[in-house]
């Protein structure tokens, strides 16, 4: 029966690879119409270390943004803190908590995510140093999630979110919805999940400021979609023993905005204390290296520590860290005395 379900994950993998090959590649027709691209930045340091294979990795306080039906088989409380530099002052924050219900079954979380560039200059033609006034570009999005389990092996889970931007004078408002699923198997912790992310409407700049100056028309203040994605992804442990292990993840994306890539992932696990990640993306412009990071794990009574790095290396922005950590409440056991 484990051999003929590992035969049907290798066919679906596959599948799914060739299926990337198949879609049409029209990047360069849809890269550039979507708003709120903050959205699509990784905010996990275990995930981007993974290069965005994330859909079914185990649960923590990220996982609401990731993928909402994973928050369900969780193990207590999770708090999450992490911090994306971009370079040039720009850094995304991200707070999150899930909690379990009493029924067990079920679970909620909260997550918060900021953009901020900082201040910048205001500059004209005049005076290309600078007027001495300031302006900014923040981006904001808050998420509730609930996540349920179906059966012990199957969860789904939705995260809506409350997003506002602000750029200089003007400001825009719109809401948006994740929806996700996930299926748990029992040979060798083989994970599928299914998402959608980003699944909105229309939105667009709102303000009463129109810059009617030398030789310049008045800003144009379209609609445009926000980065609706639909994800496909599938993991699993080919070794794990008392000591170690190693997870393969594999994950298909279709963005409204850009072409399809594959994004695979490896991470090995010593003694559930140290890990080390790699990753690679496949048809992504600009990001032609491995991902890498690495966390440590540290117990606290009866809590857990975890403490995650990754870094993507960009052709366009540079090398991309983020900082993160997972604080997973009274879920270790305390040692029992004979």
């Amino acid at each position: 029966m484990r051999i003929k379900a590992l035969h049907i994950a290798i066919l679906l993998m596959i599948h799914s690879v060739g299926f990337a090959q198949l879609l049409p590649n029209l990047g360069g027709q849809r890269a550039g119409v979507s708003t709120l691209t903050f959205l699509k930045n990784d905010i996990s340091p275990r995930s981007m270390a993974l290069s965005g294979a994330n859909l079914t990795l185990s649960a923590d306080g990220f996982s609401s943004v990731h993928n909402p039906a994973a928050i369900a088989q969780a193990s207590g409380m999770h708090f999450s803190i992490s911090d994306l530099m971009m370079g040039a002052g720009i850094h995304q924050s991200h707070l999150a908590g899930t909690l379990p219900l009493e029924s067990s079954t079920s679970a909620i979380g909260l997550n918060l995510n900021y953009f901020s560039t900082g201040a910048m200059k205001v500059r004209t033609e005049f005076q290309p140093e600078g007027t001495g006034e300031l302006f900014y570009a923040n981006q904001f999005a808050g998420g509730l999630a609930y996540s349920k389990l179906l059966s012990d092996r199957f969860s789904f889970g939705v995260n809506l979110k409350f997003i506002h931007e602000r750029l200089a004078q003007y400001r825009n408002n719109t809401v948006a919805a994740d929806l996700g699923f996930m299926y748990t198997t029992d040979l060798k912790d083989l994970k599928f999940g299914i998402v959608v992310q980003n699944f909105g409407g229309n939105s667009a700049l709102r303000g009463d400021y129109l810059a009617v100056e030398f030789n310049r028309d008045s800003v144009s203040l379209d609609d445009y979609s926000v980065p609706t994605v639909f994800k496909l992804g599938a993991s699993i442990k080919p070794i794990e023993t008392d000591d170690q292990s190693l997870l393969f993840a594999l994950q298909l994306e279709h963005p409204n905005d850009n072409s399809e890539n594959m994004r695979l992932g490896l991470e090995y696990e010593y003694k559930k204390l140290l890990f080390v990640r790699v990753g690679y993306k496949l048809n992504v412009q600009g990001e032609n290296l491995p991902t890498l990071g690495f966390g440590y794990r540290a117990t606290v009574g009866r809590n857990t520590i975890m403490v995650n790095y990754g870094v993507n290396a960009t052709q366009y922005l540079g090398n991309l860290h983020v900082f993160g950590i997972d604080l997973n409440l009274n879920t270790t056991k305390r040692d029992e005395k004979d």
